[in-house]
């Protein structure tokens, strides 16, 4: 699957475990010229490179999302990790993963939205 995790994870920690499984991965935390990009952005930015976002910004995201939804907008998929502090890195990854394989096809994932 490909994903785009928002800055607010670890790239060494959540990224690259979801690499190892075979998942096209892109951490806002390792490329630079992505710093400051606002959560529309964000969003865009998984639109356009067809990737399900992963974030834990779900206070700003979640409006967002129905934002989207009300306006007839698409979006591949998101993942809204708010049950999980942030250094429970193997939770994170493996519930992010048995999301994934809950639904293993992108298509599944367009305009999905689902709370871990």
């Amino acid at each position: 699957m490909r994903l785009l995790l928002d800055a607010h994870f670890s790239a060494k920690r959540i990224a690259v475990p979801l690499r190892a499984a075979g998942h096209d991965v892109v951490a806002l935390a390792e490329v630079g010229t992505f710093d400051g990009l606002t959560d529309g952005q964000v969003l865009e930015l998984a639109v356009d490179d067809r990737r399900l976002l992963v974030t834990r910004n779900a206070r700003d995201f979640a409006p967002l999302l129905r934002l989207w939804a009300e306006a007839g907008r698409h979006h591949r998929g998101c993942i809204l990790v708010w049950s999980l502090s942030h250094d429970r890195f193997r939770e994170i990854v493996e519930g992010v993963t048995t999301l994934l394989e809950d639904r293993p096809r992108s298509r599944d994932w367009v305009d999905l939205t689902l709370a871990l």
